[in-house]
């Protein structure tokens, strides 16, 4: 288990449908107090756990309150004896905007350290990095910033086939992922079987990734907007994400009832 693959557990709950074009709802999906959980398994083996929780944050950026977003991610049972990984990436959002102000991340996988620390000044458009500044225009996020501005876009007229794009801040630069609308499916996680939108991110081959390989990623189609499954090929076999456990949050979750 190498970091390519735990940083693929945040991506995953990151990979929502964002452009520069989608609306922002005025209603916010989410509020302080929720949690969510989710399980990565590599057949059928549970190989990591990623645990992301949001609260009322007692720092101010430039007199402004913001949300503290955490999330911590740890390889679990066989892999945590061959690879241990214990990661802790923390972002600092307005809680109106959901803009970032600041994230940083602390990476302990196996031998290898690395941490980061990221400021955003959106008046400026400029990014303030351990490794430099990167000149930015539009809005850019982080992993987790990312993930929750995403939760509240309006994609309630997306059509199959349609492609957006996310923007992200990772390590030494501003990156780019299309992500195609696959339309709707109901989906079944540890928590019951959902009413999902579909979603298709692109993959870079590699090392990991085949070059034909697939991922696949579904969301609530409600009011929480949570990405409750994923399922990713990689060169051997294939890793699916899976929700399993979801408390705090600020809208009942709803599975369609047998």
């Amino acid at each position: 288990m190498n970091k390519y693959l735990l940083a693929l557990l945040l991506l995953l709950s990151v990979s929502r449908t964002f452009s520069q074009d989608a609306a922002k709802t005025d209603q916010v999906a989410f509020q302080a107090g929720e949690q969510i959980t989710y399980k990565l398994k590599y057949g059928f083996f549970t190989a990591a756990e990623a645990v992301i929780r949001t609260e009322n944050s007692t720092q101010k950026f430039d007199g402004h309150p913001a949300l503290h977003i955490v999330a911590d991610a740890k390889t679990a049972g066989t892999f945590d004896v061959f690879y241990k990984v214990r990661n802790r990436y923390e972002t600092f959002i307005d809680p109106k905007t959901l803009l970032p102000y600041y994230y940083q991340e602390d990476r302990h996988e196996s031998s290898y350290k690395h941490t980061d620390k990221v400021t955003f000044d959106h008046k400026e458009h400029k990014i303030s990095a351990d490794k430099g500044s990167f000149p930015f225009t539009g809005n850019v996020f982080d992993f987790l910033s990312a993930y929750y501005y995403a939760r509240n876009l309006d994609v309630s007229h997306l059509k199959i086939g349609e492609k957006l794009e996310l923007r992200y801040f990772l390590e030494d630069g501003i990156h780019s992922m299309t992500i195609t609308f696959a339309g709707r499916e109901k989906v079944k996680c540890a928590l019951g079987t959902f009413n999902c939108l579909k979603f298709n991110p692109t993959i870079i081959p590699g090392r990991i990734f085949r070059k034909n390989s697939m991922l696949y990623l579904w969301v609530t189609d409600d009011a929480n907007r949570i990405p409750i499954k994923a399922h990713v090929e990689l060169v051997v076999g294939s890793l699916v994400m899976d929700l399993s456990d979801a408390k705090g949050l600020k809208y009942p979750l709803n599975p369609i009832k047998k």
